[in-house]
Order: C-alpha cells, then sequence, then structure tokens
C-alpha cells in the first residue's frame, strides 16, 4: 500500500455524510491500520485566544479560528512552517505537531504560518480505500498554499485542480487560462 499521508482527500459532490460535505481533508497518516487527517476548510467560531483561556494556558491575543479538524475527538494538531517545533514534517516547508510545549511557541511568534484543528478524521483499515473505491473521494497532491489559503474557497479550487488533471492530463497549469470558456 502506498501512503497517501500529505495528500488532500477531497469530497466528491456525491458524498452524503454531512460531515464531509465539500470538504478538503489533509492525510496526516496512512498506513494498514488506519488513516488519520484534518478538515482544512471548516472553521469554527472560536479563536485561539478564547480557546487558550477555556483550556488554561498562557495568555494571549491571537485571533486566527481553531478549525474543526474532523468529526473524532482527539488533541489538538497544530500545521505551521515552524521545523523547530514540529514533530513530523508532512510536506516540504510543512510541520505537524500535538506537543502542548510547541504551541504556545507557534502563538508567540509573529512570523509563524500555523493552524490549529480540534478534532480530526479517521478512517479504519482499508476504509478509506473503500471509501476511494466508490467514489466519495478525490485526491490530490497538497501544497502549503492550500493549508494556509482561503479555506472558503479550497474546495472549489481543489475540484478544479483535480478536473483540470483529468481533463487535460500532462498539461502544466501555467499553459491553461484561469477561464478556459475565454479561448
Amino acid at each position: 500500500m502506498k501512503s497517501l499521508a500529505g495528500q488532500l482527500l477531497v469530497a466528491s459532490p456525491q458524498l452524503r455524510d454531512p460531515n464531509f460535505a465539500q470538504a478538503v481533508v489533509l492525510l496526516l497518516q496512512h498506513e494498514p491500520q488506519g488513516t488519520l487527517g484534518v478538515v482544512l476548510n471548516r472553521p469554527s467560531d472560536k479563536t485561539v485566544q478564547e480557546v487558550w483561556e477555556l483550556i488554561e494556558k498562557d495568555p494571549n491575543d491571537c485571533h486566527q479560528l481553531v478549525h474543526l479538524g474532523g468529526p473524532v475527538p482527539g488533541p489538538l494538531i497544530a500545521l505551521h512552517t515552524e521545523e523547530s517545533l514540529s514533530s513530523k514534517e508532512l510536506l516540504p516547508g510543512l510541520f505537524v505537531t500535538v506537543q502542548e510545549e510547541s504551541f504556545n511557541s507557534l502563538v508567540d511568534r509573529q512570523d509563524a504560518h500555523f493552524r490549529f484543528f480540534s478534532g480530526h478524521a479517521g478512517w479504519g483499515a482499508e476504509q478509506l480505500e473503500d471509501e476511494l473505491s466508490v467514489g466519495g473521494w478525490l485526491k490530490s497532491p497538497a501544497t502549503v498554499e492550500d493549508v494556509f489559503g482561503d479555506h472558503e474557497t479550497l474546495w472549489k479550487r481543489a475540484t478544479s485542480r483535480i478536473g483540470l488533471g483529468i481533463l487535460v492530463p500532462g498539461i502544466g497549469k501555467a499553459q491553461v487560462p484561469d477561464d478556459p470558456s475565454l479561448n
């Protein structure tokens, strides 16, 4: 089995699970015993500052929203660009940590790019492969820009990128106009 860690799972329009309608999931781990990822395009209504107050961590003034990583409860997960605070490099320049001691350091760094996720998406052994085989999910390589870009347009951008790869394989994105209907 080839690992899909570092790939995007993009909910197909036919996926009926309300937890994942138009969801874009970044896979953090994909192994024979199961798969774990975080939904990139589901911000919560709580800021990092509010969450820190709830869990009695050092106060901060970070107004970035914490994202809902998925329906499975679990530890806070941070995706970020700070190699020194990482547990694992997922993509070149994109790191993952669940270490509490790294969280405050991320929040305190003015130039750090990060997103926090509460909860995650999980699949048991071969469950994801079954969902992929029936067309519930589409796959695409992930980029750092997918993680830190506009979450509101991520599903549309990702499905467009996948569709372009299907319709015009082997042609680079730079060779195709943003709106092909103008040709």
